[in-house]
């Protein structure tokens, strides 16, 4: 019983001196490590002000090319499952926005080259509003909506 003890005592100290000597090195970062977020649109406190910081800009256009899965009755807005998937030609990020939140982009997700353009996650919503979701083609922004009745607010 001691011996394994002193086994997984000896494991975790080595562990943690390689990663230590990884840092002083300089081969581990923070900022390596940490993916960039842009705070100000997450911030944002209306959809104009999210959209702006997120994509530069508030305009964006509907599109039949997009589409956006998600409950028509959430019983609980704190885990709302939303799909979206496009055949939009070269899309490089996919965001959601539910309107009605304090704080409207609760998603955004940046696509590499060559990725499926298809995303699936849980949101929170506060309160009945539309779901937007947001595709990035070229120099353009798409949008699909759908509105999500919500019976407990998650936020």
């Amino acid at each position: 019983m001691i011996d394994a003890k002193r086994r997984i005592l000896l494991k975790g100290s080595l562990a943690a001196s390689a990663i230590g000597a990884a840092i002083g090195a300089g081969l581990l970062s923070p900022r390596l490590v940490l993916a960039a977020w842009p705070e100000a649109a997450f911030n944002a406190q209306n959809l104009d002000d999210a959209l702006k910081g997120l994509l530069g800009s508030a305009a964006h256009e509907p599109s039949d090319k997009i589409d956006l899965k998600a409950p028509d009755i959430a019983e609980n807005g704190a885990v709302v499952p939303v799909t979206v998937e496009t055949t939009l030609e070269g899309a490089t990020s996919i965001s959601l926005v539910a309107s009605g939140n304090m704080m409207p982009l609760v998603a955004s997700f940046e696509l590499g080259k060559g990725t499926l353009p298809f995303i699936s996650t849980r949101v929170k919503m506060g309160k009945t509003a539309n779901l937007i979701a947001l595709v990035k083609a070229g120099d353009k922004v798409y949008s699909a909506s759908k509105e999500v009745k919500v019976t407990v607010g998650g936020c």
